[in-house]
């Protein structure tokens, strides 16, 4: 089963310097019929002005993913992180038992960024950040595990979760394949371009509810640049 969202019909709110649309219900915009996607409870797409940004705010028991689409995004943290992620880049931060952070934008131009928040399979713990590269010509025409709470995901960021996150970029023409285990949520958003999936069109920032499918194969119908939630 795929279910599709389509970009015009998602919720959203524009405080001028943040122009965001949500996958879920999240913040004012409040659905109770959308709460989530199994253990993905967020997928937030930011678009945030030059030199504006999330002040120092609280998170507990939550896994977060930020995903640079475009500039880049500078934190800091009550722990002391600081770091600038940016465009191809991922960050992630465990919240654990809570943790106050920022972000922003100090670039000269807008930056665009998915934020997907994940429920974790404990509650508490010591929070943690990091961020890492994952450019996008080593993902060229392949699922690359980004984040993830398996062990075997050594390359990948390490969250709290039973998930993982995958991104490719594929050329107009070119296919991937991807096949979960059984009982899988899987929630899958092109970046940019447009992509079939199972013979559904999914167009940028569309969202697409998946359950049930044996397999994907996903093809772009135009270069395209895609992220892949996989979670319990």
């Amino acid at each position: 089963m795929i279910e599709l969202r389509p970009f015009a019909k998602l919720g959203g709110a524009d405080h001028g310097w943040l122009k965001a649309k949500h996958h879920f219900s999240f913040a004012s915009h409040y659905d109770p019929n959308n709460m989530g996607h199994g253990a993905l409870r967020v997928w937030n797409d930011d678009e945030i002005a030059p030199n504006t940004g999330f002040p120092a705010h609280p998170h507990a028991n939550m896994e977060i993913i930020t995903y640079v689409r475009e500039g880049a995004i500078t934190h800091q943290d009550s722990l002391g992180n600081e770091g600038r992620t940016e465009a191809g880049d991922v960050q992630v931060m465990s919240a654990g038992s809570g943790i106050r952070h920022s972000e922003y934008n100090l670039e000269p131009t807008r930056t665009r960024i998915f934020q997907i928040w994940i429920e974790p399979t404990a509650r508490g713990g010591q929070p943690t950040w990091g961020s890492k590269p994952f450019p996008r010509a080593d993902r060229s025409g392949k699922l690359v595990t980004i984040a993830s709470g398996f062990g075997d995901d050594a390359d990948a960021l390490p969250i709290r979760a039973d998930a993982r996150v995958l991104a490719t970029t594929l050329k107009a023409g070119e296919s991937a394949e991807y096949e979960p285990q059984q009982s899988r949520h899987l929630y899958l958003v092109p970046a940019a371009g447009s992509v079939e999936i199972n013979g559904v069109r999914v167009n940028a920032r569309d969202g697409a509810a998946i359950r049930d499918e044996a397999k994907l194969k996903i093809t772009a119908l135009e270069d395209s640049e895609l992220v892949l939630v996989d979670a319990a």
